[in-house]
């Protein structure tokens, strides 16, 4: 697929796989009767390319995860292989035509594929094919949780790819005399390092096999690589440092301003010019109309108007009016118990019961939007998804809130919804565990649309705040070292917070007692509520109390229409340096070695 870029002067390709039987019909067995036996075949194929994301929750499933894996990366390197070798011969120059960059674990299996083709195909000799596949490929780290670093089983290579785990042990065999070489006399490093994690099952570290196979290991944030380094994977930090390097992650700035955003594009490029569209850093140039009221009373009517169309794509979509004077507090990502959309539920939850138990007035409106998607088999994220929308029911039609406060849940999250919600935006929720997020994106075209991050110091987060200013910024909770240090000291003890706090306990009680669930089981969101009173492993309850001051802060900021325009204003000039223009220019620089057709000419 041609994918031609801003102007038409420069068209990429968008190559596509798809798994097809060679025989599309058995004929004999149709000419048995056995009609659907006749195309069985072709149907399992065809499934290996036709189903995204199987759910890993069952066996059936992370098995033909593993065939996608292994099927896509097959495909591109066989493809490679193609192109080079109809001009060239020698693979040694296979690392200065092309580089392949790993996005997380998921394209491990390209490292093995490139070893099974140069061994088995074109019968290089292991060494010079080990040392060509690791000057081809790098690798991008996406997250530091444990449970989404794959671990494959080894049972399971040797049903599917017998021959790539052959090579896997070579490699491993590899890896463990350079461990013995830089660490002698230390079996508990090569226990740690080993490609093998042995146990009950044995288990392929993907991660292990990402970092050995390749040139260059990146993370996608200043904080996420500090942690890869010193956190995830010390020691083969300290085997090859060399190796590592940061590459912040980026947006584009022509779907999620230029598109998305034509009100504020227009009123940018009437005051700058357009040369901001492909460089960033000319929004700097907004900075003096800071303090110019023509100019904010424009970018406040321009908010309004994203807001309006908002409450449009929200009664739409759910049916609940919205009101665009409120604050339209978004949370808008992945469903998943580190980004903490419970956190946000339960304040809701204290605000609600603030105002129908202790007669209070809020000092401004306010409506809560959540979007997201939960993976098929994470139960939790699925509760996570119907305690909000409950949380919604509740609110939304209790006479005595008086529309303070609203909760809407824009379903099927996507980006001709979400090019709709971030200009409408007043806050943006980036509340992540710290230490947790690898970098996230949403943060920054909240941010160039003019939103205010209400944040933990997580991922992108802290260069976003560093750019923007502290004082543009609702910076709340725990440190990634203070949430370590309770971690290893076992020191976080929930049942405290709610013995301890009158608010927290109201929340809890009232998440447990069936408030929000009138006509169902009032156990429903147990499950929940024992994660965080029995582990709370993502600090919910330690952040619980500063995550409401950063709201009250909020709210108190935003009555003065100006100053808060004020602060939008800076978010939107400073935001330059999340441009994916300048990511894509730091990877083809440093990992790469390409030179950028602008430099060209």
């Amino acid at each position: 697929m041609p994918i031609v870029g801003y102007t038409g002067e420069t068209v990429n390709y968008l190559r596509l796989f798809s798994a097809q039987s060679a025989n599309t019909l058995d004929i004999e067995t149709f000419n048995r009767g056995g009609y659907v036996e006749a195309v069985e075949k072709n149907i399992k194929v065809e499934t290996i390319s036709k189903v995204l994301y199987p759910s890993d929750s069952v066996e059936q499933g992370r098995y033909l995860r593993l065939i996608q894996q292994y099927f896509f990366c097959s495909c591109v390197i066989n493809d490679i292989i193609r192109r080079f070798t109809e001009d060239h011969t020698d693979f040694r120059e296979l690392p200065n035509k092309a580089v392949i960059q790993l996005n997380d674990t998921h394209p491990t299996l390209a490292i093995v594929e490139l070893m099974r083709v140069l061994l088995d195909v074109y019968q290089l000799d292991w060494e010079e094919a080990f040392d060509i596949t690791r000057k081809t490929m790098a690798y991008t780290n996406h997250t530091l949780l444990p449970e989404a670093l794959e671990k494959w089983p080894v049972s399971m290579f040797e049903k599917a790819l017998p021959r790539h785990l052959i090579i896997i042990y070579e490699i491993n065999e590899w890896l463990m005399r350079q461990v013995r070489e830089h660490f002698p006399n230390d079996p508990v490093k090569l226990s740690q390092m080993s490609l093998i994690e042995e146990g009950y099952e044995k288990k392929i570290r993907m991660a292990h096999l990402a970092i050995t196979g390749s040139f260059s290991v990146n993370g996608v944030a200043a904080i996420h690589t500090e942690l890869v380094k010193h956190k995830l994977v010390p020691d083969f930090y300290e085997l090859w440092p060399d190796k590592f390097n940061n590459k912040t992650n980026g947006v584009t700035p022509r779907r999620w301003l230029l598109v998305a955003n034509q009100g504020l594009s227009n009123l940018i490029t009437t005051h700058i010019g357009d040369k901001w569209i492909t460089d960033l850093s000319e929004l700097r140039r907004l900075e003096p109309y800071a303090t110019d009221e023509s100019f904010l009373r424009k970018l406040i009517d321009i908010k309004k108007q994203n807001k309006i169309r908002l409450a449009q794509l929200i009664d739409n979509t759910t049916g609940i009016t919205v009101s665009p004077d409120s604050i339209f507090d978004v949370q808008v990502k992945r469903i998943h118990e580190y980004k903490r959309q419970h956190l946000n539920a339960l304040h809701i939850v204290h605000q609600y019961l603030s105002i129908v138990e202790d007669g209070k007035t809020l000092p401004q409106p306010i409506t809560y939007i959540f979007g997201g998607k939960a993976a098929p088999g994470y139960e939790m994220a699925k509760l996570i998804i119907k305690l909000i929308n409950n949380i919604a029911f509740v609110v939304n039609n209790d006479a005595r809130v008086k529309d303070q406060i609203k909760v809407a849940f824009i379903p099927d999250y996507k980006v001709s919804s979400a090019e709709i919600i971030f200009p409408g935006s007043d806050v943006s929720e980036q509340i992540s565990t710290a230490g947790y997020e690898a970098s996230g994106t949403s943060n920054m075209k909240f941010a160039m649309n003019g939103a205010l991050t209400l944040g933990t110091l997580d991922g992108a987060n802290v260069e976003i705040r560093d750019e923007v200013g502290a004082e543009n910024f609702y910076l709340f909770g725990l440190t990634a070292e203070e949430v370590d240090e309770r971690h290893k000291n076992d020191s976080h003890k929930p049942w405290d917070y709610y013995n301890s706090d009158p608010r927290i306990k109201r929340v809890i009680d009232a998440l447990t007692s069936g408030m929000f669930t009138p006509n169902e089981d009032k156990n429903l969101f147990a499950p929940i509520m024992q994660n965080i009173m029995f582990k709370d492993y993502y600090m919910i309850l330690a952040d619980f109390n500063s995550y409401v001051a950063a709201h009250e802060k909020i709210a108190q900021d935003y009555q003065n229409e100006l100053e808060w325009a004020k602060k939008a204003l800076l978010n939107i000039a400073r935001s330059g340096k999340f441009s994916i223009d300048r990511t894509v220019d730091q990877y083809a620089q440093d990992i790469w070695h390409v030179q950028s057709s602008v430099d060209k000419e």
